[in-house]
């Protein structure tokens, strides 16, 4: 595959992903409401059947090598994504952003995410390519994220009041805690204020920012070949609004989620820091996320039934 051609299909991709989003933005989602279990549902199903279509298209396209890379990458990356769900619960709690809201800022939110990954995919696939020896600092630093994750403590909504984005906002606007529907602006008592909406976004540009130097990194333990990091990784982070509504109301009750997330940013920090003498197989990295996901999901699930069973006697 020319580079030439290589450029021609991503510049595609990006503009087909964001008409989608666009289409969705201003015609499904035009007036904003509460979307419902239902509607998120449809949505996850719709976004994984997409992200899957794709893969078929490489596995014809690119080979059943490629193929696996990309189902890898996307794997790892939709794991990794899982955890911004709590975070946006948290910045949505703090703001009091109302459900109906929600979407629409999650919606910008994605737009910016993609072109903020992008930059740093193909910065950091210009690095690797260039220098191979920064993938050994990836590792480094996957090692050190697990850790953090594993044992670090959870941010909390008094970290979110004292940000720089929302330092930065109160000392250079006129900020309210208003909301003036779905929009940016309002008038009041004849001057212009900003309402919470737009450091809302920032703030959520912002914790994807932090969660990108995680996930970025970790898919290089898959991968370098700028097509299947971009587009894996892209389609995982696509499905995290439709996602975030479907688990909202239990996403608290994953209590080894994040021990699990851990685990799997260790073994791909491991991977990339061993592959030289002892290259581990995509389908063994497939098989671990899987599992390790599994165990965490099932063990979570334990321990809330044997709390209400605690609970009711």
């Amino acid at each position: 595959m020319t580079t030439s051609f290589s450029i021609i299909f991503l510049i595609g991709f990006v503009i087909f992903i964001i008409l989608m989003l666009l289409l969705d933005l201003f015609v499904f989602h035009k007036k904003s409401h509460i979307v419902s279990i239902k509607e998120a549902a449809l949505l996850s199903v719709f976004w994984i059947t997409l992200a899957l279509i794709f893969n078929v298209i490489i596995l014809f396209w690119l080979g059943k090598e490629r193929a696996l890379e990309y189902l890898t990458g996307y794997l790892i990356e939709k794991s990794l994504s899982v955890d911004n769900l709590f975070v946006f619960l948290m910045i949505f709690s703090h703001f009091k952003v109302p459900a109906m809201y929600q979407h629409r800022v999650l919606s910008w939110g994605i737009i910016g995410a993609i072109v903020l990954r992008g930059v740093m995919i193909f910065a950091g696939v210009a690095l690797v390519t260039r220098f191979h020896w920064v993938l050994y600092i990836f590792g480094i630093f996957l090692l050190y994220a697990a850790l953090k994750m594993a044992f670090g403590g959870k941010k909390n909504e008094e970290e979110i009041e004292d940000s720089s984005i929302i330092r930065y906002a109160r000392s250079h606007f006129n900020l309210t805690s208003e909301y003036n529907g779905d929009s940016f602006w309002m008038i009041k008592n004849g001057m212009k204020y900003m309402t919470p909406m737009v450091p809302v976004i920032m703030v959520i540009e912002s914790s994807d920012l932090m969660f990108a130097f995680d996930s970025i990194p970790a898919i290089f333990a898959v991968t370098t070949d700028p097509i299947i990091v971009f587009t894996s990784n892209i389609f995982a982070i696509l499905g995290l609004r439709s996602l975030y509504f479907l688990l909202a109301d239990v996403m608290r009750r994953f209590v080894y989620l994040e021990k699990g997330l851990a685990v799997i940013l260790a073994f791909v920090g491991v991977k990339i820091l061993i592959e030289k003498m002892f290259p581990i197989p995509t389908t063994v990295s497939l098989m671990v996320i899987v599992i390790v996901m599994a165990i965490s999901i099932f063990a979570s699930a334990r321990r809330n039934k044997a709390g209400s069973t605690a609970a009711t006697k």
